[in-house]
């Protein structure tokens, strides 16, 4: 058997293991270029009421994107993923959390299931 013809089926095995894994992952499909997002603080807030302030500050969820994909949250740095509106944090403390963005400095928070949540993530300070 010639090395092509292995290597053929090394990878068609690998895809066939591949594939049910990520038809398994429960979220939304991500899709669209890959991009960066604006440098700076990122502050994160949950909305007030009538009767007190309009936002209210989450300084655990704060954030600074540093350069390319990487940020730093509470002393530590991670990586995240930006692809199209979806920003994923996949390295680092905010592990796992995942925002929308909604505009050039406004992210909006989604959810385990996809769905937008209550806090939002503003770019308050650019870095220069």
């Amino acid at each position: 058997m010639d090395r092509t013809s292995c290597f053929t089926r090394a990878l068609r095995a690998a895809s066939s293991l591949a594939l049910p894994a990520l038809a398994a992952t429960p979220l939304m499909a991500q899709a669209g270029p890959i991009d960066t997002l604006p440098l700076g603080k990122y502050e994160c807030t949950l909305p007030g009421d009538a009767g007190g302030a309009a936002w209210h500050r989450i300084p655990g969820r704060d954030f600074t994107i540093l350069n390319a994909s990487s940020y730093e949250a509470g002393g530590e740095r991670g990586v995240y993923l930006l692809r199209g509106a979806q920003v994923t944090f996949t390295r680092g403390p905010l592990k796992g959390m995942m925002l929308e963005r909604s505009g050039q400095r406004i992210l909006r928070e989604r959810d385990e299931k996809g769905e937008l949540g209550p806090m939002r993530c503003v770019l308050t300070s650019p870095l220069r």
